[in-house]
C-alpha cells in the first residue's frame, strides 16, 4: 500500500479534523479556508476549479500582503487540536502550492479551555514549539518539535503570506476532564453508564500492528465517529490462501473491558464473515513479543459472526473482562471493520 501523506505509526496526529482538531481564527484565508488544512487525506489539485475569488486550493491561503489594506508581515490560523497533547513532529505540507507558498513558518503552543473564544486566545501567552523555519514548495515539510508541555492550542504563522494544503501535528494525547467524550445517544443505550472507551485514540489508545492493511490503515480503527466511508476504516485485502487477518491494539490504560464494539459501517460485500477478540495484561510487553503467538492470550470473545453494515455490541462475562492493557482482533478470513470500541473501566479507577 502506498500513503500519499506523511505518517508515524508510534504518533496521533493531534490536529485532524478527524479527532475534533479545529481551525478557530485566522488573520486571513482570502482564497482558501482555514477548515481546509486539517482535513483527512491528502490534498488534491483540480486544474480547472475556480471560485469567484480566484483559484480553487486545497487547503487554507491567505491574500497577498501587498495589498494597502493588509499593514501586517505575517499571517495567522489558530488551531484548537482535537485533544491536548505533546506535539512531537510537525508537517506544513504545501502541496500544490509552488509560486505562492510562504516562505517560512513557526508554531507556538497555549494550554486554553476546550471553548476559550478568540478574545482569551488573543490574551493567551503562546509558547514557541518550532522557530520561524523556511519551507519548500510542493512539498512535505517535516520538522522535529521539542515542545516543552502539553497544549491544547496551536498558532501557526506564516511569512509573509500564502498556501498551506495541511497542517499535521504528530504527538501523544494528554486528556483533559473538559475534553469531550466520543458518545453519543445510540452509544448511552448500548453501554452502562461510567464506562469509557479504553481503545480510543483521543485517550491514547493506538494500533501497534497488523496482518495487513492494503485497502485502510488500522488507526482508523480507533478514530472518533462513526466512519464516513470505507476509506476511513481498516480493510485488508483478498485473502487467497488459508489464515485470518488480525490487529493489535494498545490500549489507552490498562482496565476491565466490559463492552466490545465492533462497527462495520460502510462494508456490506467486505465485512469478515466472523471476529475474535484476545486480551493480554503485558503493559511492558514490546510489539515483536505481543505479535507473535508465544503470548499468553486470553480469549475475551469467541468466533463470533459478523453482519454488513452495522454496529455490533458484545458484553463481556465477568471471566473474559481482563484486565487488559492490549487487544488482538482477528477477522475470518479477511475484510473491513471501521470501527472498534473497547468500553470499559481503568485500573486505576
Amino acid at each position: 500500500m502506498t500513503y500519499d501523506e506523511v505518517v508515524f505509526g508510534n504518533l496521533i496526529d493531534l490536529a485532524a479534523a478527524s479527532m475534533f482538531g479545529k481551525a478557530l481564527t485566522t488573520s486571513d484565508d482570502f482564497f482558501a479556508s482555514m477548515d481546509c488544512m486539517l482535513k483527512p487525506g491528502a490534498a488534491v489539485f483540480l486544474p480547472h476549479e475556480y471560485t469567484e475569488r480566484g483559484k480553487w486550493m486545497d487547503g487554507w491561503e491567505s491574500g497577498r500582503t501587498r495589498r494597502a489594506s493588509k499593514m501586517q508581515d505575517r499571517d495567522e490560523c489558530i488551531v484548537r487540536l482535537g485533544v491536548p497533547g505533546t506535539i512531537r513532529v510537525a508537517n506544513i505540507d504545501t502541496h500544490f502550492f509552488l509560486g505562492n507558498h510562504p516562505p517560512f513558518a513557526e508554531l507556538a503552543g497555549t494550554n486554553a479551555a476546550w471553548d476559550a473564544s478568540a478574545d482569551d486566545l488573543a490574551k493567551a501567552t503562546w509558547t514557541p514549539i518550532l522557530a520561524p523555519s523556511a519551507l519548500r514548495p510542493g512539498s512535505h515539510n517535516v520538522f522535529t518539535v521539542h515542545a516543552p508541555a502539553s497544549y491544547s492550542h496551536v498558532k501557526l504563522t506564516i511569512y509573509p503570506d500564502g498556501g498551506v494544503a495541511r497542517l499535521r501535528l504528530f504527538g501523544t494525547p494528554d486528556p483533559r476532564t473538559d475534553t469531550p467524550q466520543d458518545t453519543d445517544e445510540y452509544t448511552k443505550t448500548h453501554v452502562p453508564a461510567g464506562l469509557v472507551d479504553l481503545a480510543a485514540a483521543r485517550m491514547g489508545g493506538r494500533a501497534l500492528a497488523c496482518s495487513d492493511m492494503f485497502f485502510g490503515r488500522m488507526d482508523n480503527l480507533l478514530l472518533p465517529g462513526r466512519a464516513e466511508n470505507m476509506s476511513s476504516g481498516w480493510e485488508t485485502r483478498r485473502r487467497r490462501s488459508a489464515g485470518y487477518d488480525w490487529v493489535l491494539l494498545q490500549l489507552a490504560t490498562p482496565g476491565e473491558v466490559h463492552t466490545l464494539e465492533i462497527d462495520t459501517n460502510h462494508f456490506r460485500g467486505n465485512y469478515p464473515d466472523d471476529v475474535r477478540v484476545e486480551g493480554i495484561l503485558a503493559p511492558e510487553g514490546s510489539v515483536v513479543e505481543l505479535a507473535s503467538d508465544r503470548m499468553p492470550w486470553v480469549e475475551a470473545l469467541p468466533k463470533t459472526p459478523l453482519g454488513p453494515h452495522a454496529r455490533h455490541w458484545f458484553p463481556l462475562t465477568n471471566a473474559s473482562r481482563g484486565p487488559f492493557s492490549h487487544l488482538r482482533a482477528s477477522v475470518f478470513p479477511d475484510g473491513g471493520i471501521s470501527r472498534i470500541r473497547a468500553w470499559g473501566k481503568r485500573s486505576n479507577g
